[in-house]
């Protein structure tokens, strides 16, 4: 089977990590296991992607970089379109539609039996275009559309107008978390006493970091007790989120820490962790902070409500509402009781259903049963 992905490594986003993890976490005694990568690596996270790729390929999978720059690069397409034909790739499975809607042409072109294309969400307004595309070219011309959420499914089914059958939900996982040994705190200087919030995931609007800033504002004018808060992530949102902390005076509360390694010790460290985002499929980061016990304040977007139930693994707010987010985490923090049962659930629940070796499975045995159907199409044919 090949992974197809314009960009697939932990170095990337979320879509582009469950992929990676994906295809290095299939059954090789099951799998010949391929890799595809289209697109051009942006040079700052070439040496990391590469590193990872390498250690991939000593695993056993074989690793395609099209290093492609257009989407018109003929000559890149045609190298996958070659593999594909050489190998005889039984299963194509492409994630997210940039590489979805060449995969599954290029795909049917070379004949390969099973071709699923992998939605990892988007907030389902506006872009005409990318519905055409879902419900014209991969639904019709693939066997297949994943999603992660059945919040996703039933806006592809809805306002997309993709027919039910041809959409199932196979869920984010994660492995059993591994910490490194940090002391996030004393790296911080931290005080004994001091809470400390804080938030994971990249720094784009999506996220709504400005929801969490005014809520520590919120927080910092009303709270009895010294409060801390970092937010760990990268993107193009940095020199706007850091101004907004400027702006509100949070210089000493708040800060944006960057990309990081070690995201286990970070969420051992905080006595809540945040979700703020305005639209989410099954966020990453929610499941992360899951596997660690950590008390939980998300808004009830999109897929967060199948993660956890509001006052049973954590608690939900409306989106948009930095009071609520702000009264959430003070209830989290007076009653430490709540919040440790909390967690304590939350994990429980990752541990059952949003393991990755589960959803591994689950999704093997679905790559088996579509090429049992395929099989079965052409025999009858």
């Amino acid at each position: 089977m090949l992974t197809l992905g314009r960009d697939v490594g932990t170095s990337f986003g979320g879509a582009e990590r469950v992929a990676f993890e994906l295809v290095k976490g299939l059954d090789a005694e099951r799998f010949r296991r391929y890799l595809c990568i289209t697109h051009a690596r942006p040079p700052e996270r070439l040496a990391a992607n590469e590193s990872e790729l390498l250690a991939l390929e000593g695993s056993g999978v074989e690793v395609l970089r099209l290093e492609r720059r257009s989407l018109l690069s003929n000559l890149a397409w045609w190298r996958l379109y070659r593999l594909l034909r050489r190998e005889s790739i039984d299963i194509l499975h492409a994630h997210m539609p940039r590489a979805s809607v060449p995969g599954t042409i290029l795909g049917r072109l070379a004949r390969v039996p099973v071709i699923v294309s992998h939605e990892h969400t988007w907030d389902f307004q506006g872009q005409p275009l990318r519905r055409f595309l879902d419900r014209n070219v991969l639904a019709r011309g693939g066997d297949l559309m994943l999603a992660v959420s059945e919040w996703d499914r039933r806006n592809m089914i809805e306002k997309e107008h993709i027919p039910p059958e041809a959409v199932r939900v196979i869920p984010n996982g994660i492995a059993p978390p591994v910490r490194q040994g940090t002391d996030l705190r004393a790296e911080l200087g931290v005080a004994p006493g001091t809470a400390l919030i804080g938030a994971v995931g990249r720094l784009y609007p999506q996220k709504s970091y400005k929801d969490l800033i005014a809520a520590m504002a919120l927080l910092k004018r009303e709270s009895a007790r010294p409060i801390r808060c970092v937010i760990v992530g990268h993107g193009p949102e940095r020199e706007a989120l850091q101004a907004l902390i400027d702006e509100l005076g949070l210089g000493e509360e708040m800060r944006l820490i960057g990309r990081r390694q070690d995201i286990p010790d970070v969420i051992a460290a905080l006595d809540v962790a945040v979700l703020s985002s305005s639209f989410e499929g099954l966020p990453l980061a929610m499941i992360e902070y899951m596997a660690g016990a950590a008390p939980i304040v998300a808004t009830s977007v999109g897929g967060v409500p199948e993660l956890i139930q509001d006052g049973v693994h954590g608690l939900l707010v409306r989106p948009g509402e930095p009071a609520e987010i702000a009264a959430a985490i003070e209830r989290l923090l007076e009653d430490r009781v709540l919040a440790s049962a909390l967690g304590r659930a939350a994990q429980e629940r990752q541990r059952a259903n949003y393991d990755q070796d589960v959803v591994l499975r689950r999704l093997e045995d679905l790559y088996f049963e579509l090429l049992a159907t395929s099989r079965s199409s052409r025999a009858a044919a």
